[in-house]
């Protein structure tokens, strides 16, 4: 169908997206041509050369979608955010808040998850950034078969609680990725309904034992605290498994924060 988009992918998960439209169009890796000619009589699930390269034909979703975005900031990867969606119970028909927007990194797997349904506010304070981000989802939105309804706010994240209670109320989940987020927590806090969560994405120990002590005075329970590590595995040349030579370490430490309900009065 015109206008659709498509993924090209090599047989490693490279993935190049391209939407059927007329008109020459210049992809990276790929090289120059009119989309529309290239695609003429091949459908999804067919087979494609395209310069050097033989590829797939395919519907494209979220991890095509991450391999083609635009970067400007650094983002929230595929090891980080899936981990703070499950943990957090982020899912269909979610109210979030996003502090921090940059390239959309940590939106995309937000917007992924939450369905029609869900509600995905994210604030930046930064333009280049947001608009490299607002580029990225608004792609992401034609691909995706549901997409949230989705806020970019431009401003300070301590400035925008009653914006955020004007357009959904109280939130499930907020994810905190600025300089200080003990200075976010105040203003969040009393926009989660009970049982909401808070994470805090935090590149440095001083700036995770910061937001814990904030978190904690301000009522909050901390469920969870640390980091992730990942390391992929490779098949050796000889025989077997062995770890690869480039496992992602520390990337930042996540600090995850629940509301309760305040003690009985007696």
């Amino acid at each position: 169908m015109n206008g659709e988009w498509v993924a090209l992918r090599e047989d490693d998960g490279r993935a190049y997206l391209l939407r059927r439209a007329s008109g020459e169009v210049k992809v990276k890796g790929l090289g120059r041509f009119d989309a529309e000619e290239l695609l003429d009589g091949y459908s999804i699930g067919d087979r494609i050369t395209v310069g050097q390269k033989s590829l797939t034909i395919v519907d494209p979703s979220l991890p095509e979608a991450r391999r083609n975005m635009a970067r400007r900031a650094q983002v929230i990867g595929a090891k980080d955010s899936g981990f703070l969606i499950s943990w957090m119970g982020i899912g269909v028909g979610s109210r979030v808040l996003e502090g921090g927007h940059g390239s959309a990194g940590l939106a995309m797997h937000l917007a992924n998850v939450m369905g029609s349904s869900g509600t995905l506010i994210s604030v930046e304070s930064r333009p280049e950034h947001a608009e490299v981000g607002r580029a990225n989802m608004e792609r992401l939105s034609e691909i995706l078969p549901e997409f949230p309804e989705w806020h970019l706010v431009d401003g300070d994240l301590v400035e925008v609680g009653s914006i955020v209670s004007g357009i959904c109320g109280e939130l499930d989940a907020s994810i905190i990725d600025v300089a200080e987020p003990w200075l976010v927590i105040p203003i969040v806090e009393p926009l989660l309904r009970t049982g909401g969560r808070i994470a805090c994405y935090c590149p440095t120990t001083s700036q995770l034992e910061k937001s814990w002590e904030v978190a904690q005075e301000n009522g909050l329970v901390i469920e969870w605290a640390g980091e992730m590590i990942e390391r992929r595995w490779v098949k050796a040349s000889k025989g077997g498994v062995r770890p690869g030579n480039t496992p992602i370490g520390h990337t930042a430490l996540l600090l995850i924060a629940a509301k309760v309900a305040t003690s009985e009065e007696e």
